[in-house]
């Protein structure tokens, strides 16, 4: 056994520990609780633009953009365009340790076979012009319209046919009817071992009053219909261990991995 692999075996067994305590778990909720009410998730940026993600979210999805190694990921939800510019830049660090793997010097980032695709159904004219003046901006597509439309479904199909390994972040309308929609949509061009990410899924352990101002909270969440889509399609599986690392995330129950 080597010294990596020593320490992820330490590290494995620590995370189970994790993932087991009671306590953890409660002083978690609270702080997600009180940090939420104070809008904690909103006061981040990717590389110049606001993400609305907990650092920790962050970090889960550099560890499964290397893991996965993705050449489409496809995102519901754009805002201000922070998460497109978060993975734009993971997949060019892609096409920059393939290119050193195969002793090339530099790389060409306008073409790049990896895109992300964003879809909202209000892309506001200051977001967008900020989204493609960024350097990134090469390697993102953005589709304005009803992630759930017949339209923009069938233009992501279109586009999802011409790559091999595909990752999904779902995280625009928190409704249990949008998400389940989504779901249904989006979750069948996940490629195998790859993930579908249900993002505020944390909606469910959270209470009501947090969310006066919108149409969904505790039984009307991503959450619900994760376990509604469960249900009826068992090759996705939620990915405990990474959840049980992470312990502070706005998706738990929500990174989903394909198995089969």
């Amino acid at each position: 056994m080597t010294p990596y692999q020593q320490f992820k075996q330490e590290c494995a067994s620590e995370i189970t520990q994790q993932g087991k305590d009671p306590e953890l778990a409660g002083l978690t909720q609270q702080w997600i609780n009180k940090a939420n009410s104070l809008k904690y998730s909103y006061h981040f940026e990717w590389m110049g633009r606001p993400i609305i993600q907990y650092p920790q979210d962050i970090a889960a999805v550099q560890e499964i953009i290397w893991s996965v190694r993705p050449d489409l990921i496809i995102e519901t939800g754009i805002a201000h365009g922070g998460s497109l510019i978060l993975s734009a830049s993971l997949l060019a660090l892609l096409d920059m340790t393939d290119a050193i793997e195969k002793g090339a010097s530099s790389i060409d980032p306008k073409h790049s076979e990896r895109l992300v695709l964003g879809i909202d159904i209000d892309i506001r004219e200051h977001n967008r012009q900020a989204i493609e003046a960024h350097p990134m901006a090469s390697r993102i597509r953005m589709i304005e319209g009803s992630s759930i439309s017949d339209e923009v479904a069938e233009q992501v199909r279109a586009i999802a046919k011409d790559y091999k390994r595909v990752l999904v972040f779902l995280d625009s309308n928190h409704t249990h009817e949008h998400v389940l929609a989504e779901l249904e949509i989006y979750a069948p061009l996940v490629s195998y071992g790859s993930y579908c990410v249900v993002f505020d899924t944390i909606i469910e352990d959270m209470p009501k009053s947090l969310f006066k101002d919108r149409p969904w909270g505790p039984g009307d969440n991503p959450k619900t219909a994760v376990f509604e889509y469960q249900k009826t399609h068992s090759n996705f599986e939620i990915d405990n261990n990474l959840q049980n690392k992470l312990c502070i995330t706005v998706a738990p129950d929500g990174y989903l991995r394909r198995t089969r």
